[in-house]
C-alpha cells in the first residue's frame, strides 16, 4: 500500500471550533415504509419485547451511539393527527398517509415511541404538524407530552399508561414547508408567521423549550436564502435553531464529486449561518441562531419516482419496502466525510439527525421474522459517536487536491479532531476521497498524547461492496496497522477511498 502523496494535519488545543453537543449524533424515525412497522416494531418476532419492539434492533441502535431521535416525520407529520396514536390500540383508527401513499394503523404512537426511545438510550425530538394543522394541535400535543398532571390531556396520558411526562425538550415547527411535495406547502412569509405564532403559544406553556424553525429542504431550492431570511425575520426571537436538510448521491457516474459531498455540506452550513447572522444584525439581536441539520444522508433519490406511488386509496399498502437503499464502501466514506463536516461546524451545528435509522435509507436493516444487520454507513457514524470528545479542534490541514466537475479543486483528504481537556484523550477522523493511498502526518506535540489506543477504518478492494441479508459482514471495520506515533508525530497511511478513525490517549 505505497502512498503516492502526503497530507499534514496540525492539532493545537488552543485552536478550537467549539464544544461538541452530543445531539450532533442524532437520527430520525419517520412513519415511512418499514422504518417503524417491521423495522423497530414487529410483534411476534423472536426478539420482540413486551411492547413489540425488536430487541436486536435496539441493541444495534445503542451500538450506533444515537443521541437523539427525531419523530414522527418528515413528510408524514404534515398530515398527521397525533391523537390517532394514543389510547387503547383497539380504538385507534386506520388512516391513509398522504405523504407516502400507505396505510397507517397507528399501532405505534407517541407513548410507545417514547418508551422505545428510552430503552434505546436516546432523547426524543418531536415534530409538530404545521401542514394541515397548527397552533392548537401543537399546544395540545405539548400538554399531553410534557404537563405533569391535572389537565384533560395530561390526565389522558396518565390514563393511557404513562404516568410521568415525556419532558420533550426539542421541537420542530413543521417539516420542509418550502417543498411543493409537502402537504400544506406554503410560502416563507405565511410559514414564518404561523411558526412564530405556534412558538409563542408553546412558550406560554414552557419557556425553556428548544424550537426548530424550518429552513430550506435542500440547498438547491429556488427559494434558498430568501426563505431563511423571511422566516427568521418573523420568528428569530422565539426559536433557537433553523434546520438544514440535504441528501447526497452519485450522479451520472461522477464519483469524484460524490466523494467530495462534504464540500457541498460545508458551503450549505456556512451560507445558512451567514443568512441567520444577517437577520440577527438587522433585528439587533444578541442571540446567535444555531443550526439543526436534522435530515442528512446518502440517498439515491433518483431511484425513487413519486409518480410510481400507488394512487388508489383502496389499495394503499401497509409497511411496504420503500427507499431501502443498499450502501457501499463509497457511501460509507461519503457519510464519514459528512460527519467530518458536521464536526468542523460544531460551533453552529448543535444538533443533527442521520435520516433515517432503520430500513429506510438507513444504517440498520431488518428482515421480517429474520435478522437485523449493519450497513456500511453504520460504521463511520458509530466510530464518530463513540470516540468524539468534548471539544472540536480547529485543525490546520494541508492536503493534495484533485479536480471535480461539481466543486472544482478539492482536498483529497478531509479531517476532523476532537479533544478532552480533563483526560487528554484525542480522536482524529480522516477520509481519503481518491483511489490512491495518502500518507497523513498528524502533529500532536501540543497535546499530551502518548499512545494509539485504536486505529481502524472502512475500505475494500471493491469500493462498491456492501452488506446484505445473505452477506451481512461482507464489509466491516479493519485495523489500520500503518498508524505509528513517535516523538509527537502520528503517521498513518489511508487506503484509497477510505474512512479512518484514530483514538489517541494521554
Amino acid at each position: 500500500m505505497a502512498a503516492r502523496s502526503e497530507a499534514r494535519v496540525h492539532l493545537d488545543p488552543q485552536r478550537r471550533v467549539g464544544s461538541l453537543d452530543r445531539r450532533l449524533f442524532g437520527s430520525f424515525v419517520e412513519h415511512l415504509g418499514r422504518a417503524v412497522y417491521n423495522g423497530i416494531y414487529e410483534p411476534g418476532h423472536p426478539a420482540a419485547d413486551e411492547d413489540g419492539f425488536r430487541t436486536d434492533v435496539l441493541d444495534l441502535v445503542r451500538e450506533l451511539g444515537v443521541s437523539t431521535v427525531r419523530y414522527p416525520g418528515g413528510n408524514f407529520v404534515s398530515s398527521y393527527r397525533w391523537e390517532d396514536g394514543v389510547g387503547p390500540r383497539e380504538d385507534r383508527p386506520n388512516r391513509i398517509d398522504l405523504a407516502w401513499h400507505t396505510l397507517e394503523t397507528n399501532d405505534v404512537g407517541l407513548d410507545e415511541f417514547a418508551r422505545w426511545s428510552d430503552r434505546a438510550g436516546t432523547e426524543l425530538m418531536l415534530a409538530v404538524n404545521l401542514g394541515t394543522r397548527g397552533i392548537e394541535a401543537a399546544v395540545d400535543l405539548l400538554e399531553y407530552a410534557n404537563v405533569r398532571s391535572g389537565t384533560a390531556l395530561s390526565d389522558a396520558r396518565i390514563a393511557n399508561g404513562t404516568p410521568a411526562p415525556h419532558d420533550v425538550r426539542m421541537w420542530c415547527l413543521g417539516n420542509e414547508m418550502d417543498g411543493p411535495w409537502q402537504v400544506g406547502y406554503t410560502d416563507a412569509d405565511s410559514y414564518g408567521r404561523l411558526a412564530a405564532q405556534t412558538a409563542r403559544a408553546m412558550r406560554r406553556v414552557d419557556e425553556t423549550l428548544e424550537l426548530v424553525l424550518c429552513g430550506s429542504s435542500k440547498p438547491d431550492m429556488p427559494t434558498f436564502g430568501a426563505w431563511e431570511r423571511t422566516a427568521l425575520r418573523h420568528a428569530y426571537d422565539v426559536v433557537d435553531y433553523i434546520s438544514c436538510h440535504a441528501y447526497y448521491e452519485e450522479l451520472d457516474g461522477d464519483r469524484a464529486s460524490f466523494l467530495a459531498s462534504g464540500v457541498s455540506m460545508d458551503r450549505f452550513i456556512e451560507a445558512v449561518a451567514a443568512t441567520a447572522d444577517q437577520v440577527r444584525a438587522e433585528l439587533k439581536h444578541e442571540k446567535v441562531m444555531q443550526i439543526s441539520f436534522d435530515e442528512w444522508n446518502v440517498w439515491y433519490n433518483r431511484r425513487f419516482h413519486r409518480e410510481d406511488k400507488i394512487t388508489d386509496p383502496h389499495t394503499w399498502p401497509y409497511a411496504p419496502r420503500l427507499l431501502e437503499d443498499q450502501y457501499s464502501v463509497v457511501d460509507a466514506v461519503v457519510v464519514g466525510g459528512l460527519l467530518i463536516s458536521l464536526l468542523n461546524h460544531a460551533d453552529r451545528v448543535r444538533a443533527a439527525s442521520l435520516a433515517q435509522l432503520v430500513n429506510v435509507i438507513a444504517p440498520i436493516m431488518t428482515e421480517p421474522g429474520g435478522p437485523a444487520w449493519r450497513q456500511t454507513i453504520f460504521y463511520p457514524f458509530a466510530d464518530a459517536s463513540r470516540l468524539s470528545q468534548s471539544e472540536v479542534l480547529d485543525l490546520a490541514l494541508a492536503a493534495p487536491t484533485y479536480t471535480t466537475e461539481r466543486y472544482g479543486e478539492v482536498p483529497a483528504v478531509d479531517a476532523a479532531a476532537t479533544w478532552d481537556a480533563a483526560t487528554g484523550r484525542t480522536s482524529v477522523f480522516l477520509v481519503n476521497r481518491i483511489e490512491e493511498p495518502v500518507t497523513v502526518s498528524v502533529d500532536v506535540r501540543a497535546l499530551t498524547v502518548t499512545a494509539i489506543a485504536e486505529a481502524r477504518g472502512i475500505w475494500h478492494d471493491d469500493p462498491d461492496a456492501g452488506n446484505t441479508l445473505d452477506a451481512p459482514d461482507a464489509v466491516t471495520p479493519r485495523a489500520n496497522e500503518s498508524a505509528v506515533l513517535e516523538d509527537g508525530l502520528l503517521t498513518v497511511t489511508l487506503p484509497g477511498i477510505s474512512w479512518t478513525a484514530l483514538d489517541l490517549t494521554a
